[in-house]
C-alpha cells in the first residue's frame, strides 16, 4: 500500500509520526504509526504534514518525499543510521543522497529527524509514496464515500 505523506503528521511535543484519521471538535483524530494508538491532537499543537516539509539545498527546496526517495536509492533496502549516530555519519549519508544540501540552514538536528522519520516509515508504512495526481483521486474517493 502506498503512503500518502499529506496524511502523515508530525506533532510538536509528540514523539514519532501519526496518521490523520478525521477532524474532531478540538483538533484532529490521529493514530500513532508506531503503536496504533489513537488520540486527539489539539488545536494548540503544531501539526505539520510531511508533504509540506522541504529541505534546503543551495539551489532550491527539495520536498521531503524526494529526499526519502534519494535516501532509499543510496541505502537500498537497509535502514538509515540511527538518529543517535554521530554527526559525521549523518552528514555522510546526506552528502550522498542530497549532495548540495545547504549546511547553513539544514542542521544535524534536522538530519536526525529526517532519518528517524525515514526509518519509521520504512518499518510501519511504506516508502512507496502516493503521487500528487493520486492524492487528488484519493480525496475525491473519500469525499464520495
Amino acid at each position: 500500500m502506498k503512503t500518502d505523506l499529506s496524511k502523515i503528521l508530525s506533532i510538536s511535543g509528540q514523539h514519532g509520526l501519526y496518521r490523520y484519521l478525521a477532524q474532531a471538535r478540538g483538533g484532529a483524530i490521529v493514530e500513532s504509526l508506531s503503536d496504533g494508538k489513537r488520540t486527539v491532537a489539539g488545536a494548540n499543537n503544531r501539526i505539520t504534514t510531511l508533504a509540506d516539509i522541504s529541505i534546503y539545498t543551495m539551489a532550491e527546496e527539495v520536498k521531503l518525499k524526494d529526499v526519502f526517495l534519494k535516501i532509499k536509492e543510496v541505502l537500498g533496502d537497509a535502514a538509515a543510521p540511527s538518529p543517535k549516530a554521530d554527526a559525521e555519519e549523518l552528514k555522510s549519508l546526506f552528502k550522498k543522497a542530497l549532495p548540495d544540501y545547504d549546511g547553513d540552514r539544514f542542521y544535524v538536528s534536522h538530519m536526525k529527524k529526517v532519518v528517524e522519520w525515514y526509518n519509521e516509515l520504512r518499518e510501519k508504512a511504506s516508502l512507496d509514496f502516493v503521487e500528487e495526481e493520486e492524492e487528488g483521486e484519493t480525496e475525491a474517493t473519500e469525499a464520495a464515500e
